[in-house]
């Protein structure tokens, strides 16, 4: 049985645009309690890997979240495939906004401790036992209410290049870092006020709204779908949008534009700009946003340094990065010392 890759990105990438088929970019997750997710992984793969799916999924004992490309022709056997799995029927797919058929380039089905992240040992907490989920308007409805506070569970370098209107947007690098910090601001509203939360498909507000629950906030409330749901949800209604910027995506595309708002600034010169890229220099490769006028002077990279690198033989370049783990940089997602203008 094959249960791994054995085509490289590259080779991935040439084939689909020979194939010239469309493909869409779907999302989704579900929290579940699962027996055996090595057993689940495996089933996965080899039936996703037939109908030449891609992406990056995650399977753990509390469920499962992916993020994945099918194409377009096998989008119903696929759905199908779905039903057919007990936790899973009638699961809610996010498909993209926009598509991109290089939106992913492997398949990749891991099994992980948890779905999301979130440094927690408490064993009494069921994340099974959330919020209430709202729509698209009734969202609109509560948010204007003066009893709502917004939180947005996003990190920083999602939240800076879009957001909703009147969020709290908490300054963290992770998930697990936000959970205390919001319980602690908003501690003395555990019952007069309605806690509201998003994210970008659902997954991590779904958890953090359980975990509010247990730890005694009465009215916990979620977007369902996400700003993901809630974009589609808005055209299709013709309801007002509140979100203003772009949404931060999970795969090659890096965003998916809702608003014409510009809202985040280049991290290099400080001019509007709300593009994401990756450091060209591949033993820096730091998430940042640069404006095109920056990334023809900086040649893609984050710093002169990383410049002088990137300028470099490739064999040279290899030859300085082995033997050396990966920067930390790159986790820091714009926090690096070498951008003037980071939030």
């Amino acid at each position: 049985m094959q249960l791994y890759n054995t085509l490289s990105a590259k080779e991935r990438a040439a084939l689909i645009e020979e194939a010239g088929q469309e493909r869409l970019t779907i999302s989704f997750y579900q929290y579940a309690h699962i027996g055996n997710p090595k057993i689940l992984r495996n089933h996965l793969f080899l039936a996703w890997n037939e109908l030449d799916v891609l992406g990056r999924i995650y399977v753990a004992y509390e469920g499962i979240n992916a993020q994945l490309s099918v194409p377009a022709e096998n989008f119903v056997a696929f759905k199908e495939h779905l039903d057919s799995i007990s936790f899973l029927e009638n699961v809610r797919l996010n498909i993209a906004i926009e598509q991109d058929n290089l939106s992913f380039l492997k398949l990749k089905v891991k099994v992980r401790n948890k779905i999301v992240a979130d440094g927690l040992h408490d064993h009494t907490f069921d994340v099974t036992n959330k919020g209430v989920h709202v729509s698209a308007e009734e969202f609109n409805a509560l948010i204007e209410d003066p009893d709502t506070v917004l939180v947005d569970m996003r990190n920083h370098y999602e939240s800076e290049i879009g957001h909703f209107k009147n969020a709290i947007t908490p300054d963290v690098d992770t998930f697990r870092d936000s959970l205390d910090i919001i319980e602690n601001d908003l501690k003395e509203h555990k019952e007069d006020k309605k806690l509201v939360m998003y994210c970008t498909g659902g997954i991590r507000c779904e958890k953090a709204s359980a975990y509010y629950k247990h730890k005694g906030f009465k009215n916990v409330y979620q977007l369902e779908g996400g700003i993901i749901d809630y974009t589609r949800q808005v055209q299709n209604k013709n309801l007002e949008n509140k979100f203003i910027g772009k949404n931060f995506v999970f795969d090659h595309r890096r965003s998916e534009r809702i608003s014409d708002d510009v809202i985040a600034q280049c991290h290099q010169c400080g001019q509007p700009c709300d593009t994401h890229v990756n450091c060209a220099n591949e033993a820096c490769h730091l998430l940042f946003i640069q404006c095109d006028e920056c990334a023809a002077k900086m040649k893609n990279c984050c710093s002169d340094h990383c410049k002088n690198i990137n300028a470099l033989p490739f064999e040279e370049q290899k030859k300085l990065r082995k033997g050396k783990g990966a920067s930390n940089k790159i986790f820091k997602k714009g926090r690096s010392e070498v951008l003037k203008f980071k939030r």
